[in-house]
């Protein structure tokens, strides 16, 4: 089997937002399978508030900033622009978010070698002896506590900078649904796009979506899933990044029990 026939007879629905899902798509295009982009998460922009330019005005006094998205370089790059202090330790929670934040800066950055979560993060040696040290945590609007906790637990000085905010989409599953050839695989790379794209749906729709194959990046989303009650246990990629997403879909496609 060639790379470019390893998804052929595949289709994925997509839900990460809109402006994240086109390199994913087009690699699962590439390998032959076809792609439907269907956000259900949104990111919008924050209005810009005293807390957070004081903030912008402070980022010299902080040892270390931890970008928990790619939507948090982003809106921190809205925030603080093309220039960050040399001094500042640069974490990132995954690759894409690595690497958004060193094409943004062109500093080094860190980031976990295996998982893209609080729990990654708080594995890392560079957060584990920082006691007395200021850390800045740029993230979304609420979300979890852990990493701040923690941090804080290990004796730092935290603060967030909320530089986006995420909403539901008024998204009709209907599209999805009504696909031909009908959607295989689901990708849902947070619990909150999980939790939405189930919201999104009416009594009919919901029969279907819970028939589907989830592939998540987290123990944490396919705990969720069983809640919600899908039919298959979800398949969780141990990689959050592009390939390691497509190469879970290749091999449920060469499983024979597979429900396509």
């Amino acid at each position: 089997m060639t790379e470019t026939q390893g998804l052929t007879g595949v289709t994925v629905a997509v839900t990460r937002p809109a402006k994240q899902a086109g390199s994913l798509c087009q690699l699962i295009e590439n390998q032959g399978g076809k792609a439907i982009s269907f956000p259900s998460l949104e990111i919008l922009d924050i209005q810009q508030s005293e807390q957070l330019d004081s903030i912008a005005k402070r980022l010299h006094l902080f040892d270390m900033a931890i970008f928990i998205s790619v939507n948090a370089v982003e809106g921190a790059a809205k925030l603080i622009g093309d220039t960050l202090p040399p001094n500042l330790k640069l974490i990132a929670v995954g690759h894409s978010s690595r690497k958004a934040v060193e094409q943004q800066w062109q500093q080094t950055v860190h980031c976990p070698t295996t998982g893209a979560n609080s729990e990654a993060l708080l594995a890392m040696t560079e957060l584990q002896q920082i006691e007395g040290r200021h850390i800045l945590i740029f993230r979304g609007q609420g979300g979890r506590e852990l990493l701040a906790q923690t941090l804080s637990q290990r004796g730092a000085a935290v603060e967030y900078a909320e530089v986006y905010r995420r909403a539901r989409p008024a998204g009709d599953l209907g599209e999805l649904l009504n696909q031909s050839p009908a959607i295989n695989l689901i990708t849902a790379t947070s619990n909150e796009s999980l939790q939405n794209l189930y919201d999104m749906t009416n009594n009919e729709q919901r029969d279907w979506l819970l028939s589907r194959q989830l592939i998540v990046i987290s123990e944490r989303t396919a705990r969720l899933a069983r809640q919600l009650g899908f039919h298959h246990p979800a398949i969780v990629s141990t990689q959050s990044t592009n390939q390691g997403l497509t190469n879970v879909m290749q091999t449920w496609h060469n499983q024979p029990h597979n429900n396509h």
